[in-house]
């Protein structure tokens, strides 16, 4: 199954499983608003509301323009590499997590900054719903 995955999503793969071993939930291409995809949204135990972008070279990342738009959507930013990615091309200020297709760890806990309680509770109930879609489409992918 993961040789037919593109390696961003063998990265968001192993920090998903990863999320799991601290109480996470996720959904993977989370659009938090319009012209916004996460790579990996994760949603605590306490409701903690986590971004994980996965990059797969330095090209990747450099030609992210967006990520700093993530901040207002989220507790806690973090960016996903592998190994053999450059890490010091990433901000200091934003969390680290090494990952492969099979699992993860966390190198740099991202700084919080919590959401408002507003805004906390319409990502919550918007997190809830694409998830209740998705897994909707998986039973019955014709409606």
């Amino acid at each position: 199954m993961t040789l037919d995955l593109q390696p961003g999503q063998r990265l968001a793969r192993g920090v998903a499983r990863h999320l799991l071993t601290h109480g996470f939930v996720s959904v993977e291409e989370f659009v938090p608003a319009r012209g916004l995809r996460v790579d990996v949204m994760g949603l605590g135990p306490k409701g903690e509301l986590w971004v994980v972008e996965c990059k797969s070279s330095r090209a990747d990342y450099q030609s992210d323009s967006k990520w700093q738009g993530y901040l207002e959507w989220c507790d806690r930013f973090f960016w996903a590499v592998d190994t053999d990615f450059p890490t010091d091309l990433l901000p200091a200020e934003t969390g680290l997590i090494i990952a492969d297709a099979y699992d993860a760890e966390i190198v740099r806990m991202a700084p919080e900054d919590k959401l408002a309680p507003a805004r906390r509770k319409k990502m919550v109930q918007k997190f809830a719903c694409d998830a209740a879609r998705r897994l909707q489409t998986l039973r019955d992918p014709r409606i």
